[in-house]
């Protein structure tokens, strides 16, 4: 049980046999309260107005309206609200609509009981943590009335950052590295998470050593908490950054999917203000992954020709699977002067401005080579500062979205008065 009680459940099912299957696999749980069930998407809305619960178990598959849909809803008007999404097909497009839709969870049915329970307490547990700061915040309870609009900006859910190259050799781990020792402070805590399951090298980039990878927490996805996340991460000494490292040997890197990568950066989520996410340059299953959860995407490149070749066709994809590039935040690497390919150019060649120029300096191998990024040795050197102007382009893109996030919600409220 949390320190706040019991977790408060709603069941939303149109099929009558699936919403008893469900309350009975519970029943018997002393930490969970079934309150209510619901047979159709706005059911679920107004049951959820109504009880305020701290779960919904959802379908995602409803007549009048869509699981996805209705979880928009719910956690536009009551956002500390989180909902697990129940679904016969185990989809990637599925998962990602429903994490854009707020979803704090995505379960294959039929789930197991253990399945289940884990999901509940996961989701439970932070229901109680944003239920607690919105108290402290707004000074009032959880029933009072206007709950729905003032809550809209407590912002407790992190943010994404992923940094990835289509060219190997573009130099996203020391970009990856420096960017979250920039983010990190008293009040912005920042997980740098190494995605490059086969030869990371973010633990070896800032003098860290661990027994434990991001193999610990993904195979363990549906039972994670706060503790075990403290257990396996282990923390920078210079800069207080958290790490998730590599795993030590990279045929084990298969045992992790984009399925469980998600649900570990969607967690993850929860616990830090930044999560950031080293990737490697080909596009397999868990660096998908880690580009559809990622709030911005830092796409980095270089002067050389494959180097921009490759950051063309990467924005072709990008356009094909419906990335906006807006999210995107593109980056020249590695900047000399003396070649003639500038940051104009190629931002004119490929219709995506990049945002951030990094110069090229020698002395950065030094820094890797000692495991001391950059940042922390000198501050005020050119390409010191062109992290810090990075960072704070990363930034502004954050409240960008969140803005525009309010205005839509605001909107919608307007139209349906």
């Amino acid at each position: 049980m949390t320190s706040q009680g019991k977790i408060r459940v709603i069941i939303v099912d149109d099929i009558a046999e699936t919403r008893e299957n469900l309350r009975k696999l519970l029943q018997f749980e002393t930490d969970v309260e079934v309150i209510g069930t619901a047979r159709t998407g706005r059911e679920a809305i107004d049951l959820a107005k109504d009880t305020r619960p701290d779960v919904v178990l959802m379908d995602i598959n409803m007549t009048d309206m869509d699981g996805i849909t209705a979880t928009d809803a719910i956690r536009r008007a009551i956002p500390y609200i989180q909902i697990v999404i129940l679904s016969v097909q185990s989809d990637s497009n599925y998962m990602r609509r429903a994490m854009q839709a707020g979803a704090s969870d995505f379960l294959t049915k039929p789930p197991t009981i253990d399945e289940l329970n884990a999901a509940i307490m996961r989701a439970g547990t932070v229901a109680h943590l944003e239920k607690a700061k919105f108290i402290q915040n707004s000074g009032q309870t959880s029933t009072a009335s206007g709950i729905g609009s003032s809550i809209l900006n407590l912002g407790s859910m992190g943010r994404v950052i992923t940094v990835y190259s289509p060219k190997g050799g573009s130099g996203c781990t020391t970009l990856a590295t420096n960017l979250a020792v920039s983010l990190c402070n008293e009040e912005s805590s920042v997980l740098i998470v190494d995605g490059n399951l086969q030869f990371g090298d973010v633990a070896v980039f800032l003098n860290e050593q661990s027994k434990f990878s991001v193999i610990d927490l993904a195979s363990r996805v549906d039972e994670l908490d706060p503790e075990i996340v403290e257990n396996v991460t282990v923390k920078h000494s210079q800069s207080g950054v958290k790490i998730l490292a590599a795993p030590i040997k990279p045929e084990q890197a298969d045992t992790v999917n984009g399925e469980q990568f998600a649900k570990m950066v969607l967690y993850l989520k929860t616990i830090y203000s930044y999560v950031i996410i080293d990737t490697t340059s080909s596009l397999q299953e868990v660096t998908l992954a880690a580009i559809d959860s990622s709030d911005v995407l830092v796409l980095i490149t270089t002067q050389d020709i494959p180097s921009i070749k490759s950051s063309r066709l990467f924005l072709d994809v990008a356009d094909a699977f419906g990335i906006d590039r807006k999210r995107i935040v593109f980056v020249l690497n590695k900047f000399d002067k003396r070649i003639g390919i500038t940051a104009e150019k190629i931002s004119n060649n490929l219709k995506q401005e990049i945002l951030a120029v990094i110069p090229y300096e020698e002395r950065v191998i030094v820094s890797v080579n000692k495991g001391i990024p950059f940042l922390l040795a000198d501050k005020s050197r050119p390409i010191s500062r062109s992290i810090l102007n990075l960072a704070e382009v990363i930034r502004q893109r954050v409240l960008e979205q969140e803005v525009h996030t309010d205005t839509v919600s605001t909107f919608r409220k307007i139209g349906k008065k």
